[in-house]
């Protein structure tokens, strides 16, 4: 099989198939993670505003995702408390009822139960939450994570059950058989400039929000299935939210929730919901979805955070399956689907991080039946995902974080990573912590590289202007 993408779907797609014992060539154009799957707001959760939705299925499945995440991956998923702040007595009772339901539809997979709080506890645990009219809190727990950790680890896991797995390598067109059926792709090697052929008795597009791109090669005139929305996110102090427990604010002005997370000794606030026309690999964050953030948040913060204390801000990308009204995308299903064109071309697309096994799974079931391929049986969901060998910890490169010569040395040798870029957004997650220190850290980073690649003085340099243009869009101007 040939996989299309390297997100999260895409690397759980060949992780699937390889583990399953089928010969796997993933191909990514830019970087693992480089789209969506390395921009998410950090959390395994089953989804609590679903549930308000009535969306029961999807809750119920990912609530089951989330506990199998955190059994076969307890090195980079864990448990987070949240507590909901009530304004009303209403608001106590709505919230306690329906996270009881939550815990019901986890069933066996459960990770705590939720309870009702009182106000001087919910003050207690949060020592910076609003205290005008608050009449008490509703505690939960989810899960947390480091979502291109996950994703590595996923590539690496992938690798050792016999997978290649190839960034820097941009499909460019589909290979057919007389009649007309899908047979094998053609790419390009970024880096050098080389197209290779490659046939395969399978193909599968996870390209997330480039899907619909991927389609077109096979047939030009595919409509679209996906929809678009932005999301932004917002990196503070963690002096902001003290603590450990995580602050969810289930109700604000664009239908959505706000989540204000401790995430990497920082908090991270986010996210909003703006319908766009298109997908792009590095999409930036809009003046009006900063403020949004900061005001939804200051609603609830006796210490309001403003641009001045914005470390980093990051947007990413939904691809959203179409539906018969697109006129508010937060409404849209997170549930995914899987096309197949006339050319036998599989497509997997919508979802969320969460489900991203589940997704892998359909798609290679669907693959073996469409190419006739022996049947056999995903053993993802009990799959142990093993992490990178991490070395020793050096002294860090800059005094805001912890980021070490050693970890640029151990993302090339270990983690495929390829430029400055993909040490400070995705093996660290400097650029997405503080972007005042990647940018300092950059230049060294860049010399660590080029000796352990082989580069030259100018690659250096290329690679330090490359790395400060994209980083640029992550500081509040």
């Amino acid at each position: 099989m040939i996989v299309i993408g390297g997100g999260a779907t895409g690397v759980g797609c060949a992780l699937d198939a390889a583990s399953r014992g089928f010969d796997v060539l993933l191909l990514e154009q830019h970087d693992f993670g480089k789209g969506t799957s390395s921009r998410s707001t950090k959390l395994i959760h089953g989804g609590v505003r679903y549930l308000r939705q009535g969306n029961i299925s999807l809750v119920r499945e990912a609530l089951r995702e989330r506990g199998r995440l955190l059994k076969n991956a307890p090195h980079v998923v864990r448990t987070q408390a949240f507590i909901i702040p009530c304004f009303s007595l209403w608001q106590k009772i709505f919230y306690g009822l329906g996270l009881k339901v939550y815990d019901i539809l986890a069933g066996k997979y459960g990770i705590g139960r939720s309870r009702v709080l009182s106000r001087r506890k919910v003050v207690d645990q949060l020592p910076n939450v609003k205290t005008k009219d608050l009449k008490g809190g509703v505690l939960y727990y989810d899960g947390q994570f480091d979502d291109t950790r996950l994703l590595i680890d996923l590539a690496t896991t992938a690798q050792g059950y016999g997978a290649a797995v190839l960034n820097y390598a941009r499909v460019t067109g589909m290979e057919f058989d007389d009649h007309g059926k899908v047979t094998g792709v053609e790419f390009e090697d970024i880096e050098t400039g080389m197209t290779f052929r490659l046939g395969a008795k399978a193909v599968i597009n996870a390209a997330g929000p480039f899907c619909d791109s991927v389609r077109k090669l096979s047939d030009v005139k595919a409509d679209p299935v996906n929809t678009y929305s932005q999301g932004i996110h917002l990196v503070f102090d963690k002096k902001f939210l003290p603590g450990d427990l995580a602050l969810m604010l289930p109700k604000t002005s664009d239908g959505r929730v706000l989540f204000c997370i401790p995430w990497q000794d920082h908090l991270l606030v986010g996210t909003t919901d703006t319908p766009i026309d298109s997908p792009s690999l590095e999409p930036e964050a809009l003046d009006a979805e900063i403020d949004f953030v900061l005001k939804t948040a200051g609603e609830f913060l006796l210490s309001k955070p403003n641009r001045d204390d914005v470390l980093s801000v990051f947007a990413g990308i939904r691809p959203l399956v179409q539906s018969g009204s697109l006129a508010k995308t937060s409404s849209i299903s997170r549930g995914h689907d899987l096309f197949v064109d006339r050319s036998g071309l599989i497509t997997i697309t919508g979802g969320k991080w969460t489900t991203y096994r589940r997704m892998a799974e359909d798609a290679v079931d669907t693959a073996i039946e469409i190419a006739k391929l022996e049947p056999r049986r995903s053993i993802t969901a009990d799959l142990a995902i093993t992490a990178t060998e991490n070395t020793e910890k050096g002294e860090a490169m800059d005094w805001r974080l912890d980021c070490s010569p050693r970890d640029v040395v151990r993302a090339v040798r270990k983690e495929m990573a390829r430029t400055v870029e993909d040490v400070l957004a995705r093996r660290t997650r400097v650029l997405f912590l503080n972007a005042s220190a990647a940018i300092n850290i950059a230049p060294q980073v860049a010399g660590i590289m080029a000796a352990e690649l082989g580069r030259d003085r100018n690659w250096v340099e290329a690679q330090v202007q490359e790395f400060n243009e994209t980083a640029r869009a992550y500081a509040i101007k």
